[in-house]
């Protein structure tokens, strides 16, 4: 797991070093840098694989291509052989020569759809001057880049902080999203002139004729016709939770996994345990001042009985110093209160094992969530909904009566967002921007991006495109981001087997039908059912949090005091009356927590990170 970085001809070159000094956290083991005729290419290294010749940037044998790349192919030993089967020679026994020679060899297309794993990584051509990079299906590992002035890209923001001059305007649309859904979503980043390379993305840029195309090598699939058998797929998933596992255990240095208690982590760790490697080292967040979000007794259970090295850190570490450094070393805002503990997690992980597993996408792939279940049919149209609906827009009737009044995919929309497009009430996005940064931020498009990807499959919000829409919006811009940035802030690679090709193969094209016959999250309740402990599987879902009201109330309550009374200076385009009227009730216990977290997070990351109007 590394940090990348470069630069084709623009105007920064002379900050190119402190670009890339930016991103040692994600590569403490070793930095390298190249640079020739224009071209310069930036790598902080953290070595799992090949720990002695696997250094970076690294080129082919004749010096035309050179590689920048972060993350793990999981296959690389399958496609070595097949490139050894046609006179190919290594140096290294690293999955980044596979990468390179193979691009050189077969080319963009051919090599990505060979690939699993989790990667972001860039190839210059020197001899066609051009740039060609990719990402994994997921978006597990990060690539952000920009246009302005030449092409620059790195594994996150961070590189384009360091750069002198470089612009910052805020994107108001971001904003939107962001204060809609805590994340922001790709393309879209927190700067106007940078964008995210978006899950399963390519991109080449022609530095002779100053041009970018960007494409997808791979697309989700739709639901297939002919569907599988509930336990024949349940038999199947078994069998590709097991490969996926075994291909990701591979590496020269110790590996462990997270262990929350849920049925997913507890799942990887059985898998693992089950492939020899053994004693598994488990690691999970004892939650003692909030039994609601602590699952600490399930995690220890768990471990019991599969004979792991377990470890539980205690989250009371969370205090104001903690939010503070956590929250103003993200790259950009993200909201997902589970950052802070995962943060955490990740610190005391790091001190035992260099590779953690981890269980994220058992949720989006296999259906866990409620929300996949309430679709627009589950609100049909009324003409009372719709008078009512009118009345409120009309200011006739109050706010707090919207919800009651939408149907169908306007429902669904509210069932989503924190706020949104709404002219009154709790949810009113309206309310907390300023007139110029509210139609900035073209609020008629709010989860315009989450509709977008939701209705390719039928033109309908059903349980299979919710299940769909939230593979590239949810989880690849929240849950995979936060974990990649919790980790990667200690120097630690986190891999996902339930994302591995394997699995994805296999379920993803299943009907929705099939995989949530018996509930929510069917097939892997089925196999807990089979492997692990009943408090495991027994029991209602438990999300992975803080207790926000607590912490507003106590630890959190000076620092986050300080930063609303800054919100002129910090933020000029929030309404700041309506900003401190939110934090009086949070400080008293009250109002949207969450909300007033998001805009917490907001405030405390311009602190750090000014942003231009």
């Amino acid at each position: 797991m590394c940090g990348i970085a470069g630069m084709i001809g623009g105007r920064w070159s002379d900050d190119f070093d402190r670009a890339v000094a930016s991103l040692a956290h994600r590569g403490p083991d070793d930095q390298g840098i190249w640079h020739q005729d224009g071209a310069w290419l930036g790598h902080c290294r953290l070595a799992v694989i090949d720990i002695e010749g696997g250094h970076q940037p690294m080129s082919t044998d004749d010096g035309r291509y050179w590689i920048v790349f972060n993350g793990e192919i999981y296959n690389f030993q399958d496609l070595r052989k097949r490139l050894e089967s046609q006179a190919v020679r290594f140096t290294t026994r690293s999955d980044t020569e596979v990468l390179l020679k193979g691009y050189a060899v077969w080319g963009g297309p051919k090599l990505l759809d060979a690939l699993d794993g989790m990667f972001a990584f860039a190839i210059w051509d020197t001899h066609r001057r051009k740039l060609f990079a990719a990402r994994d299906r997921f978006g597990i590992k990060p690539f952000y880049y920009s246009c302005v002035d030449g092409f620059v890209f790195g594994s996150t923001l961070d590189p384009f902080w360091q750069m002198r001059g470089f612009p910052r305007r805020i994107n108001y649309e971001a904003l939107r999203d962001y204060l809609a859904c805590q994340s922001i979503f790709a393309p879209m980043t927190i700067l106007q002139d940078v964008c995210a390379l978006g899950p399963a993305g390519w991109l080449e840029w022609d530095d002779q004729t100053r041009s970018c195309k960007v494409g997808r090598y791979w697309d989700i699939p739709s639901p297939c016709d002919k569907a599988m058998s509930f336990s024949d797929l349940v038999d199947a998933t078994d069998t590709a939770m097991r490969q996926s596992i075994k291909r990701q255990l591979v590496a020269d240095v110790p590996v462990g996994a997270f262990l929350s208690g849920g049925i997913d982590s507890s799942l990887m760790v059985y898998y693992m345990n089950d492939a020899g490697s053994s004693p598994v080292r488990t690691f999970s967040v004892r939650f003692a001042q909030d039994g609601r979000y602590d699952e600490s007794a399930y995690a220890r259970e768990v471990a019991e009985q599969l004979g792991c090295e377990h470890h539980e850190i205690d989250s009371q570490e969370i205090d104001a110093d903690a939010l503070t450094r956590a929250i103003q070393s993200l790259d950009q805002p993200l909201a997902d209160p589970a950052y802070l503990p995962t943060l955490s997690l990740s610190y005391h992980t790091r001190k035992d094992v260099t590779v953690a597993i981890s269980g994220d996408g058992g949720d989006e792939l296999f259906g866990g969530y409620e929300r996949f279940f309430q679709g627009e049919l589950q609100y049909p149209p009324g003409r009372v909904a719709a008078w009512l609906n009118r009345a409120v827009t009309m200011g006739l009737l109050p706010g707090s009566v919207l919800r009651r009044t939408l149907r169908g995919t306007d429902r669904v929309l509210w069932d989503r967002v924190r706020l949104g497009p709404y002219p009154a009430g709790r949810k009113s996005m309206r309310n907390v921007l300023t007139p110029d940064a509210w139609h900035a931020c073209r609020p008629d498009q709010t989860l315009g991006h989450w509709c977008e990807q939701v209705l390719r499959w039928g033109g309908k919000m059903d349980t299979d495109s919710l299940m769909r829409g939230d593979l590239w919006t949810y989880l690849s811009d929240n849950c995979l981001v936060k974990t990649d940035r919790a980790s990667m802030a200690h120097s630690l690679e986190v891999r996902v087997p339930i994302l591995g090709n394997d699995v994805v193969d296999l379920v993803l094209p299943q009907p929705a039908a099939v995989k949530t016959a018996n509930g929510t999250k069917a097939i892997l309740n089925t196999l807990a059912q089979r492997y692990l402990p009943r408090g495991v599987w027994d029991r209602p879902k438990h999300g992975f949090s803080v207790p926000l009201r607590s912490y507003f109330q106590g630890p959190w309550q000076g620092v986050c005091g300080q930063w609303v009374d800054q919100a002129d200076q910090l933020a000029p385009f929030l309404q700041v009356r309506e900003v401190r009227r939110r934090w009086g009730r949070a400080s008293n216990g009250g109002g949207d927590q969450r909300v007033m977290y998001t805009l917490i997070v907001l405030l405390a990351w311009l602190e750090t990170h000014p942003l231009d109007g």
